[in-house]
């Protein structure tokens, strides 16, 4: 039984690889994509370095570890309480990490130990058949006391799908999250972002809150660790503050992660906590449409 839930959590891994947008010929986070970059090949022990920075940046990432990464740090920031995306007011140099798709045997776990070490919480959006699948590494990070939201059943795209078999897909995804954690899913996020007016009330009616995504690190494209970083923090520098979309199940982004977390800091960024409040607003009131919003 243990092999077979092995393998249908690998297959399910490579079937979300490239989940977090859909083709399409608008420039929207949605639907956006990024070319591939040039690999990097990481460096061994009396290999030459060149001297150009473009050339060895990417290989300095995946085999340099820094003291900075022990801290001590000064990266966390305030604990934000939402009731709905409308309530989610970032200042400045705010962000809220969130990690899509898993959860993932070792490379959650991976994610969870950087988090510990920069001092900081995340959100991670679980996809219903991924946490049965794998219901210790759910768990661990329920107990290591970040964030958990839902992410569907099976990660399909809801946009092709009638609306009664897009809110049961929500619906199983929901349960089976809660399920396994053993307390409620308050968070939900939309496979590919593909979303419509009608699912979004129906999904605020709920109780859930929908998380919408700000700054796309495109880490489910085949590219360096070192490109996902300049990728996000670019477009982080551009914006200044925001919810920024990962994926925990792909190991490019857990090694990218500390040194992601570093240039936060000397940044000048905080991590927000994201925790749900049950408010007293009527359903119809609870579509999240945040003031960080990218267009669509």
């Amino acid at each position: 039984m243990t092999y077979r839930l092995f393998l249908a959590g690998l297959a399910m891994t490579l079937s979300l690889a490239g989940c977090a947008t859909k083709p399409g010929g608008d420039a929207s986070l949605k639907t956006g994509y990024a070319a591939e970059e040039p690999q990097h090949r990481p460096l061994k022990a009396h290999d030459r370095v060149e001297m150009e920075p473009t050339k060895w940046a990417g290989a300095e990432l995946e085999t340099r570890e820094t003291d900075a990464w022990s801290g001590p740090h000064h990266l966390a920031g305030r604990t934000l309480e939402v009731s709905s995306l409308r309530d989610l007011k970032l200042a400045n140099k705010e962000v809220i990490l969130t990690f899509d798709d898993g959860p993932a045997p070792g490379k959650t776990e991976r994610i969870l130990s950087t988090l510990d070490k920069f001092g900081v919480k995340a959100t991670f959006m679980m996809v219903g058949e991924m946490a049965e699948a794998h219901p210790a590494t759910a768990r661990k990070v329920f107990d290591d006391g970040d964030t958990i939201g839902s992410h569907t059943f099976r990660h399909p795209d809801l946009d092709k799908m009638s609306f009664d078999m897009a809110m049961a897909e929500i619906a199983k995804g929901e349960n089976a999250v809660s399920k396994v954690i053993g307390t409620d899913v308050s968070f939900f996020r939309f496979p590919y972002l593909a979303d419509s007016k009608r699912l979004r009330e129906a999904v605020s009616a709920r109780d859930l809150v929908i998380m919408d995504v700000d700054i796309d690190s495109k880490d489910y494209f085949n590219t360096t660790p070192a490109a996902v970083v300049t990728r996000t923090m670019d477009q982080l520098q551009h914006r200044g503050h925001g919810i920024i979309l990962m994926h925990d199940i792909h190991s490019r982004t857990a090694t990218m992660l500390p040194t992601l977390l570093s240039r936060l800091e000397s940044g000048g960024y905080k991590v927000v906590t994201l925790k749900f409040h049950r408010g007293s607003a009527p359903a119809s009131n609870l579509v999240a449409q945040a003031d960080l919003k990218m267009t669509r």
